[in-house]
């Protein structure tokens, strides 16, 4: 089945880095769009970034410039380079995948960037 684990999430200060991994199995990884998005309790989740089969990068306007997102095909792994971090990027980061007609998410990575 479709399985997407999150990690590299943890505790950062302010102007710091983190770079999150995203590990895709049971699909043909190198022929999908990959998405991270993120969520603050209580709050509606909102996408961050998406990188697709050919490479193409996409981001939210908050992230701009400060997130890189890439992957590794052979590795089936997306990932999520976040540089200058900033406290309202605190969150839980999903990474997904849309197939046919269903979205698969994974378990999520918590982000916590305080000093």
């Amino acid at each position: 089945q479709v399985q997407l684990v999150e990690s590299g999430g943890g505790l950062v200060q302010p102007g710091g880095s983190l770079r999150l991994s995203c590990v895709v199995s049971g699909i043909m990884f190198s022929g999908n769009t990959i998405t991270w998005h993120r969520q603050v309790p209580g709050q509606q989740r909102e996408w961050v970034a998406s990188i697709t089969r050919e490479n193409v990068t996409n981001y939210a306007d908050s992230v701009t410039g400060r997130f890189t997102v890439t992957r590794d095909n052979a590795k089936k792994t997306v990932f999520l380079q976040m540089n200058s971090l900033k406290p309202e990027d605190t969150a839980v980061y999903y990474c997904n995948v849309f197939l046919r007609t269903t979205t698969y998410w994974g378990k999520g990575t918590l982000v916590t960037v305080s000093s």
